[in-house]
């Protein structure tokens, strides 16, 4: 089997796994990513990973697997139009993937190196994702977004996300994280230096991925 009809089974099987559907057409976008990706990073250095069937893994199967938490918790009101904030973005991790799988979302993508949103701009136009911004800012410059979704992949320390992100989260909106192991070292750090704390911790099985991940729920104080 080519490699490319492999990395497609892969996919697929990987959504099944997660419990979404990917189309044909989604499924052409993220190889395309996925393929563009590996070609950027020859030259311009956009992630530590060399080995495509790495990338396969640990960027594109662990964006997807957020998907569903995230529409489990988005479902549960009627606006469709939701804003999503990827904050250090990098090449598009996970909000490239988002924007992919959810055409309805606005999906910005925030990263302080130009060359990384450079890509996603290009990544914008290939993919012909009109949903898709990339801004290269700092989030903690930015005017508030409101948004239905914080999100960062290894950005920080969950402290210094909510500290530079937290004031973007619009009021029915969440903050949330993306970790390996759960962090129980930093939710003391985040409860007594913000005004933010953890309210549930989410875990999060990635296909083919053999590490632990979760979902790190976060909410002002005050609020459950």
């Amino acid at each position: 089997m080519a490699a490319a009809e492999q990395f497609r089974q892969r996919l697929l099987a990987a959504g099944q796994a997660l419990k979404i559907d990917i189309d044909a057409q989604q499924a052409d976008m993220l190889l395309t990513y996925l393929a563009q990706l590996q070609r950027w990073n020859k030259t311009y250095n956009l992630t530590a990973l060399r080995d495509p069937e790495q990338m396969l893994v640990q960027h594109v199967f662990d964006s997807l697997s957020v998907l569903r938490p995230l529409l489990n918790i988005l479902d549960k009101n009627t606006v469709s139009n939701r804003l999503v904030v990827d904050v250090g973005s990098g090449a598009g991790l996970p909000g490239v993937v988002l924007a992919i799988m959810q055409p309805n979302w606005q999906v910005h993508c925030i990263d302080a190196v130009e060359k990384k949103m450079a890509f996603v701009r290009q990544m914008a136009g290939v993919l012909r994702l009109p949903n898709l911004q990339a801004q290269h800012r700092r989030i903690e410059s930015m005017p508030v977004f409101e948004a239905d979704i914080v999100v960062s992949r290894a950005f920080a320390s969950l402290a210094d996300f909510a500290t530079l992100a937290g004031r973007h989260v619009g009021p029915e909106g969440h903050l949330v994280a993306m970790k390996g192991r759960e962090p129980h070292d930093e939710a003391q750090a985040l409860q007594q230096n913000t005004p933010w704390h953890i309210s549930r911790i989410e875990t999060l099985s990635v296909p083919e991925l053999n590490a632990q991940r979760c979902l790190v729920w976060m909410s002002r104080q005050g609020n459950l």
